[in-house]
């Protein structure tokens, strides 16, 4: 089997979605490749259900439109083209939900087609440019010829294999496992004892680092929902990310087992889930035609050439454990800042677009940038530039980021301006 298109999407998550979605929608026959069987990356292979970095922390003034809000709409957390949301982090109350909504949205695109169990693994390049990507399916080694290729795997996967120029911190955020418990009271404060149980648990050497730890009572009354999880390793080497997954669940249990004997509002409690997947902070990141910078987070910088905004706070995780917060001490919170174009072209491939976490930018810019809406705002941003680069014939590294602005600000997308 050997396929052919227009664009070629590697990653279902936030920005792979995403930029599927634009692509086709913008005329360009696009096919999509997961290596889960459904799409939304962190929102359902991890289980995280916030949409961090829609809106203004200040005054809940939504920033970033288009595809994302979209999202939220249909998911019924919002009205369509909302101006402001109840949270800056709103969430979705259904996972499961959201992957009946993405395979919904990429079915009725005529132009659009999804591959699931089907992981991206190889490049063979023609010059400057990459010629097919090798997928390894079900089928077995599947060559794909695309005119445009957009890499939305989180750690540059496909952009690595081209040999373009990459980034990786010495030490990296860590990773956690989300889980959920049903069957809790509700009522009084469970952050303190919750808290005292993880700490006992540390001390008696069953439990490595963690966080705050986060409860939110999110999906149902009676169900906690948990992010206080803290591994460390290198998630863009198998071998570490397989320890990772391991301990990830292990420590998960851990800390189910500790509530549930230390805590009494855990007494009658029961283990529900866990990921399925890891979740991922940081690894590899392309060094970008143009790169975001801390300066340019905390100067809020605005370019002509954007095509997407940020709004998160610079959100580092610490290598330690940290009680009641996920951070040590309080991440510089911009009002908002511009991505450029430039961020999402990798030098030296003229084929190639990259979007999510692992798009151009220092460490400490991309830990605002990494979050699941400015993910998804890159993601629409690179599927209508490959879109745009098919009409016209050109590479990706032949459009301006003006043009693409332009066509994001036609369809209601793109950077936020006041007024």
């Amino acid at each position: 089997m050997q396929l052919e298109t227009d664009v070629l999407v590697c990653g279902a998550g936030c920005a792979g979605l995403s930029a599927a979605l634009a692509s086709a929608r913008n005329g360009a026959n696009t096919l999509l490749v997961e290596r889960a069987g459904f799409s939304g990356g962190i929102i359902t292979c991890v289980g995280l259900p916030f949409f961090d970095g829609i809106a203004r922390k200040s005054d809940k003034k939504v920033l970033v439109r288009g595809i994302p809000l979209e999202l939220l709409w249909r998911m019924g957390v919002c009205e369509m083209g909302a101006d402001t949301i109840y949270k800056h982090n709103p969430t979705i109350k259904n996972i499961e939900q959201f992957k009946l909504l993405a395979d919904e949205l990429i079915e009725t695109e005529p132009r659009l087609e999804v591959l699931y169990h089907s992981f991206a693994v190889e490049t063979n390049m023609e010059g400057d440019r990459i010629g097919e990507v090798l997928v390894a399916t079900k089928e077995g080694l599947v060559p794909i010829k695309a005119k445009t290729v957009i890499d939305c795997t989180g750690d540059a996967d496909i952009a690595q294999r081209t040999g373009t120029p990459i980034q990786k911190s010495e030490e990296l955020l860590p990773m956690t496992m989300h889980f959920r418990i049903g069957n809790v009271e509700r009522g009084g404060d469970l952050r303190t004892p919750c808290q005292n149980a993880l700490l006992k648990a540390q001390e008696a050497g069953d439990l490595g680092l963690f966080y705050g730890p986060g409860l939110s009572f999110m999906f149902a009354d009676d169900e906690v929902y948990i992010h206080a999880i803290r591994v460390l390793g290198d998630a863009s080497q198998v071998r570490s990310l397989t320890q990772a997954e391991i301990q990830g669940r292990k420590d998960a249990w851990t800390m189910y087992d500790y509530w549930k004997r230390e805590v009494p509002a855990f007494k009658d409690a029961y283990y529900i889930s866990s990921g399925p997947y890891m979740g991922i902070r940081e690894t590899c990141r392309i060094e970008g035609v143009t790169n975001l910078t801390e300066e340019d987070v905390r100067g809020e910088r605005l370019r002509d050439d954007a095509v997407a905004t940020g709004c998160w706070y610079m959100d580092i995780h610490p290598q330690k454990t940290t009680l009641g917060s996920a951070n040590e001490g309080e991440g510089f919170q911009p009002d908002f800042y511009d991505i450029p174009y430039g961020s999402l072209l990798p030098k030296k491939v003229s084929n190639l677009l990259v979007a999510g976490r692992c798009h151009g930018a220092d460490r400490m810019a991309a830990s605002s940038s990494r979050v699941s809406v400015t993910c998804m705002a890159m993601g629409q941003a690179a599927g209508t530039a490959a879109a745009l680069a098919t009409d016209e014939g050109k590479g990706v590294q032949e459009l301006e980021g003006t043009q693409v602005r332009a066509i994001l600000e036609a369809q209601h997308a793109g950077p936020y301006r006041e007024g």
